[in-house]
């Protein structure tokens, strides 16, 4: 099977996928919203909300997933990926997060969430939240374990602009929060890049303790930074390979410029 598709020894019903595992880990990449996927246990496997909110950024990161399979393709580097939707359990947040198990979102009821308790929480943690990230102890303790300290970027999208909310401005953010090893280098890289309006902990910010990115990165002492890219500029396959190859551009050319050893 061809490498940037190939999923998890576990299989298609799998709650992650692994892409290019065997790959140097000197950078991993990340993609905590890769899918809209509900998996037939949880909610009958919709829950209760029609296609087209599943098909809106409030199931996942639209064209997220195939930004990542290039950046990761274009670095030589392995990828991990969840394989169920933001809307079954947020797994870029903390185990005790309010927004872990959103009932509402971006003026969407989400029925399949209104009843869940806290034994359908556990559930879904053990399910789908707790192996992803797993899946990507295992990977970076190896890494770690063969004296590798890998760079972690995380890739998601956003938004041109939330209801009710001023239309944003960028097409790029990086977040971060206490480590700028990959963030200043690699935002000093972009700004010189011309029409790319590059944002600074915008749209969000990167102070989200409990988050993907503090627990792989953060607490391990590890250099990571999270990329947003502005999702109308990644629609199509075409869009999302470019930005993932321009993203491994950037990427390297600022960490060779920095002379970094992070």
């Amino acid at each position: 099977m061809n490498d940037s598709v190939r999923l998890s020894a576990a299989g298609e019903d799998s709650p992650f996928e692994i892409v290019g595992a065997a790959r140097d880990p000197s950078w991993i990449v990340l993609c905590d919203h890769a899918s809209n996927r509900v998996p037939p246990e949880v909610a009958g496997g919709d829950l209760g909300l029609p296609p087209e909110d599943m098909a809106r950024h409030i199931a996942y990161d639209v064209g997220a997933r195939g930004v990542a399979v290039a950046l990761a393709d274009a670095l030589g580097a392995p990828m991990v990926a969840s394989r169920f939707s933001r809307l079954v359990i947020d797994p870029n947040r903390g185990e005790d997060d309010p927004t872990l198990l959103m009932k509402l979102y971006d003026g969407s009821i989400i029925p399949g969430n209104r009843e869940a308790d806290a034994a359908e929480r556990e559930r879904r943690l053990a399910l789908y939240h707790r192996p992803y990230h797993d899946a990507l102890d295992r990977l970076i303790g190896a890494a770690v374990a063969n004296g590798v300290a890998p760079r972690l970027l995380s890739v998601h999208s956003f938004t041109p602009q939330l209801r009710g909310r001023p239309k944003r401005p960028w097409k790029i953010g990086l977040l971060w929060d206490r480590d700028d090893r990959i963030f200043r280098p690699l935002y000093e890289r972009l700004l010189e890049e011309p029409g790319l309006t590059t944002g600074d902990n915008e749209p969000y910010s990167g102070h989200l303790q409990g988050d993907t990115m503090w627990r792989h990165g953060t607490a391990r002492g590890l250099a990571h930074v999270l990329i947003e890219v502005r999702n109308d500029l990644i629609r199509t396959e075409a869009e999302q390979a470019r930005w993932g190859r321009d993203l491994a551009r950037w990427a390297t050319e600022a960490m060779d410029a920095e002379g970094s050893d992070a």
